[in-house]
């Protein structure tokens, strides 16, 4: 299936976000390495998870870019997930607002494009079924 320019630039953003979780892996084992960890199970568990997380992400990009839509539904419930991170970060005890609009403004933007590529993937199904 031909992919559209807002699908590919939509893939992009989330395979920019699974690169960002790479980053956040490296700077884990980092701290790891410089025995900045309270506990050493809890800190393995954490780079696991993290680099499960990474390594869907970044799959859901690739299935994006090529027209699938399990990319296209992995990547609106990863932005979802991106959001409440984000209104965590800017409310609460120990609130920072601009981290929170850092989070929030690229995942609403890829949200959007996401939607309107699945939109788009919908409207291309129907023609071709006609």
């Amino acid at each position: 299936m031909r992919t559209g320019t807002v699908e590919r630039i939509a893939g992009v953003l989330v395979g920019a976000e699974g690169l960002a979780l790479v980053g956040i892996v490296v700077w884990q084992l980092a701290a790891i390495a410089a025995g900045d960890t309270g506990f050493i199970a809890s800190a393995i568990a954490l780079v696991v998870l993290t680099l499960v997380g990474a390594v869907a992400v970044i799959a859901f990009s690739v299935a994006i870019v090529r027209g699938r839509s399990w990319g296209r539904s992995g990547g609106i419930v990863t932005q979802l997930l991106i959001l409440a991170v984000a209104l965590g970060a800017a409310t609460g005890a120990y609130a920072h607002p601009l981290i929170g609009l850092a989070l929030a403004v690229p995942a609403l933007v890829t949200f959007v494009l996401l939607v309107f590529a699945a939109r788009a993937a919908g409207r291309a199904a129907s023609a071709a079924a006609e």
